[in-house]
């Protein structure tokens, strides 16, 4: 595949890069380019904060030669660099070939125009000299970049790598690119033909968290959603209710995990126990998986019992010990107001007294001590223990009521 080379372009883009924090290590060695995402958005008019590069040559040796904390990858020929708090994802030039539909690539070294040549759309096919600043690009990835459309380079791209289906759905969403009709028709075409079936429930799961974590993984979602990809993933998955979605992460607090959040939306009409079995399939982590399973499966209970809830210490029974996640998608079906009451105030509400001053006072080790703290707590929440004293007060009052 013939690249386009554009210098003056490339020299003007250049000074940008020479002017981000980001790039100050980097030196200006030949046969080194800054390509991929970075140059798109560069071009785009980002400032990206990650660079990946790729070395005509040894791409360890000039990893180190940067300094820093340094992770080989030697099958692929690439290395990492963590400097001043910057990640450097730097990889040799190199063709790919696949065994088999779904495999992992068998790499070995090529120039830049066969590495290029082997990625996913045009518009992260483009790469910057950071000896003279020379642009090279795959034919049409600049008309595409400015058209904003996504292109595969090749008619077997989803066929060899179906990953390359999520990737489509995530910058289409993240920049609002469109995607162009024979790229559309290959993606169907591969989902339809069961591409995914060729890719492991790792790898499904790998994009699956990427996309959750977009900065606005509801979009994310919803394009899996137009192109069927959810439901490839599993019959019940998908996200069919983006309003609820929206409200649910509207009520989220900035400690809670929206991407938990929106996979659990994703998730609910999947039954609990196939809901867990296919995380885990998806090499999901054992604490995400309950979050997730859990705010699926228990946000109608939940929503039911705020909706009935009025004082604060019924809202804060309601909600006994339920993952913000699992709240704010309860909030979402309707009871919005206890949801936020919870979420931004009533959960902080701490009690001045433990169990300690119970049993100093004289409650006996046991049940006792905790009806007692309880019943603390929910004075507090509902205005009547407005001091230290006060709350002991109502404890030991709950406390020896059935002693």
């Amino acid at each position: 595949m013939a690249m386009a080379k554009f210098l003056p372009e490339g020299r003007g883009l250049l000074e940008r890069v020479r002017g981000l924090p980001v790039a100050r290590p980097l030196l200006a060695a030949d046969h080194v380019y800054l390509v991929g995402g970075a140059v798109r958005d560069l071009l785009l008019g980002g400032a990206p904060v990650d660079l990946d590069l790729v070395v005509e040559g040894d791409a360890e040796q000039y990893a180190r030669s940067l300094g820093g904390r340094l992770t080989g990858h030697d099958r692929f020929g690439t290395a990492s660099v963590v400097l001043d708090g910057h990640t450097y994802d730097i990889a040799r030039s190199r063709r790919e070939t696949y065994a088999h539909p779904g495999a992992l690539p068998e790499v070995e070294p090529a120039p830049l125009a066969e590495d290029l040549g082997r990625r996913d759309f045009t518009v992260n096919a483009i790469a910057l000299a950071l000896g003279d600043g020379e642009l090279i690009a795959a034919p049409g990835a600049l008309e595409d970049l400015e058209g904003r459309r996504l292109r595969v380079l090749h008619d077997r791209s989803f066929i060899d790598d179906p990953t390359r289906l999520f990737r489509l759905v995530r910058y289409a969403s993240r920049l609002a690119f469109a995607i162009e009709p024979h790229t559309l028709s290959l993606a169907n075409a591969a989902i339809e033909g069961g591409a995914l079936a060729t890719i492991s429930g790792p790898r499904i799961g790998a994009e699956l968290r990427l996309l959750a974590r977009e900065e606005d993984p509801v979009a994310g979602f919803i394009g899996l959603r137009e192109l069927r990809l959810d439901r490839a993933v599993d019959p019940g998955f998908g996200l069919d209710d983006e309003a609820l979605a929206r409200r649910a992460l509207e009520l989220l607090p900035a400690d809670a995990r929206g991407d938990r959040l929106v996979l659990a939306v994703a998730g609910r009409r999947v039954p609990a126990a196939e809901l867990g079995r296919l995380l885990d399939g998806m090499a999901f982590e054992a604490e995400d998986r309950d979050a997730i399973v859990v705010a699926a499966a228990r946000a109608e209970e939940v929503a039911r019992a705020l909706a009935a809830a009025q004082a604060p210490s019924e809202i804060a029974a309601a909600a006994a010990d339920a993952p913000a996640e699992l709240v704010a998608v309860a909030g979402a079906l309707g009871p919005e107001r206890q949801a936020r009451d919870w979420l931004g105030q009533l959960r902080h509400v701490r009690l001045s007294i433990d169990g300690r001053d119970l049993l100093a006072a004289g409650v006996a080790e046991g049940p006792a001590i905790g009806r007692g703290l309880r019943a603390a707590l929910a004075a507090k929440l509902d205005g009547h223990a407005l001091g230290r004293e006060q709350e002991l007060a109502e404890a030991l009052n709950a406390a020896g009521g059935s002693q």
